[in-house]
């Protein structure tokens, strides 16, 4: 839990787990003048080397995840300013932020940073608020096409989504502890983003 009493952001992790970058974030929403919560749902395990975040990646148990968000969201909305929450997540996480905006009525906005993860299926009928999707053009997870798809099938659903696709950025732009991926303009400018549809609907 990072911040004082603000509005409240769920921050969901990478296929990582809940490393250093992820808890970075969660302290860059508290100076920000939010209140933060990065739930582990891993619950203790992190990954250095891929083959071993993809294990863990696979082996999520999605109905425990999504208790663990539930209980995550009711905790921080003793600790929130505002009814709503924001949820905000990365890579896996970013499939995770929009499950729990479809999973949890006070959760009024969702940013989904390169989401993915094949077995967690939102229902978007059940979103409370507005989506922004933060895509790579050169990501090979979650594609320019994939991301199109997102935002189609929330339109679908008649609910509200915005979707930013980077020109010249791969998969993981915004994590700043990864040299061979970071891009600095398009993680500003996403933080700005993230940011301003926060303050704008978290009330």
């Amino acid at each position: 839990m990072a911040g004082t009493k603000g509005p409240g952001v769920l921050v969901i992790q990478e296929w990582w787990g809940l490393v250093g970058h992820i808890k970075n974030v969660a302290d860059r929403f508290a100076a920000a003048g939010f209140s933060a919560l990065a739930p582990d749902l891993y619950h203790g395990q992190t990954a250095t080397e891929p083959d071993t975040a993809g294990k863990l990646f696979m082996a999520l148990n999605i109905e425990r995840a999504e208790k663990d968000l539930s209980g995550a969201a009711r905790y921080l909305a003793g600790h929130s300013s505002t009814s709503k929450l924001g949820a905000v997540g990365f890579c896996m996480g970013g499939q995770l932020a929009l499950f729990a905006g479809c999973t949890n009525s006070n959760v009024g906005a969702v940013v989904d940073f390169y989401g993915i993860h094949p077995n967690v299926k939102p229902d978007y009928s059940k979103l409370n608020g507005p989506v922004l999707g933060l895509f790579a053009e050169k990501d090979g997870f979650v594609t320019p096409q994939t991301a199109r798809e997102v935002e189609g099938a929330i339109k679908k659903a008649g609910k509200t989504v915005e979707i930013n696709i980077y020109p010249g950025v791969d998969h993981g732009f915004f994590n700043d502890e990864r040299a061979d991926v970071y891009n600095k303009a398009a993680a500003d400018d996403a933080w700005r983003r993230t940011l301003e549809l926060f303050k704008k609907h978290l009330k």
